[in-house]
């Protein structure tokens, strides 16, 4: 399953706790507790890319890669951007995107996470 294709975007995202899928800024956009905690952006303007929010520690590492940036636009350090081209395996990309989706999930308000079943 190809993550920058829509439909294996839309997989790995509706599968973690809470996951909602919108169109938002010519991106397919994943929330939680209506908080984006990844995207898919440029679909069918040039590359495409995922864009993730990750800790200071994976932002180092990841923006050490070829094809992997700070994301444009979002005022933290903390999202990156990676390109299809970028040195990093489905599951690498599939764990990153869960790891960001908890991240956002651990800023929502208790209710709100007991509400989407999320510990």
């Amino acid at each position: 399953m190809n993550l920058y294709d829509p439909a294996g975007f839309d997989a790995v995202a509706a599968s973690l706790r809470g996951g909602t899928l919108t169109d938002q800024w010519d991106a397919r956009v994943a929330k939680v507790g209506g908080k984006v905690f990844a995207l898919l952006g440029a679909l069918g303007k040039g590359e495409a890319r995922i864009v993730f929010k990750c800790g200071e520690d994976s932002f180092e590492i990841l923006t050490a890669i070829d094809g992997v940036d700070q994301a444009p636009y979002f005022a933290k350090r903390q999202w990156v951007s990676v390109s299809e081209a970028a040195d990093l395996t489905d599951d690498e990309l599939r764990a990153y995107i869960a790891r960001s989706h908890g991240l956002v999930a651990r800023g929502l308000t208790k209710k709100v996470r007991q509400e989407l079943g999320i510990d």
